[in-house]
């Protein structure tokens, strides 16, 4: 997961939390909808006791938590592609380097030797790479979660105390 051992909880944490938290928000969901189903019904039973603030919200809430979701989103991808631009360039060092260490490579040995060293050296920082971009995007998943869950559960508090 990560490459420290208290990095490696942190990180699990987090990723039951986010799964905790998108049970919590569906249970919510669904409480919110069966509500709102409700409200719709007494609305088109009676037109002149419709609850019109509450009809309007079911739509303005999802815009705003929505718009909320997808700037968290955007957010961390561009911090996502920022490092990733920033691998790129240091991997083209270590490129070079092994380049100019096969260049001058007085045997066959030392030639196949460096070509080795770069490729041990490249596996190892690439899965470095990718196990760190699993746990960002698994931050990301959870970072765009939390503007739904937070309304569904906000609306689901709310609505649960009408008549």
């Amino acid at each position: 997961m990560s490459t420290t051992p208290r990095k490696g909880r942190r990180d699990a944490t987090a990723a039951a939390l986010t799964v905790a938290s998108g049970g919590e928000m569906l249970r919510a969901a669904s409480d919110v909808i069966a509500a709102r189903l409700n409200i719709l019904a007494e609305g088109l039973a009676d037109p002149g006791k419709a609850d019109m603030v509450e009809m309007t919200l079911m739509g303005t809430e999802k815009i705003e938590a929505l718009t909320d979701s997808a700037a968290a989103v955007a957010g961390e991808l561009g911090e996502l592609a920022a490092r990733a631009a920033h691998a790129s360039m240091d991997e083209l060092g270590h490129a070079q380097r092994a380049a100019e260490a096969m260049a001058i490579a007085a045997t066959p040995q030392a030639y196949a030797r460096a070509g080795y060293d770069y490729a041990v050296g490249w596996w190892g920082r690439a899965a470095g790479q990718m196990m760190t971009l699993n746990t960002e995007l698994l931050r990301t998943q959870s970072e765009a979660l939390r503007p739904i869950h937070d309304a569904a559960v906000a609306n689901a508090r709310r609505l649960s105390g009408r008549d």
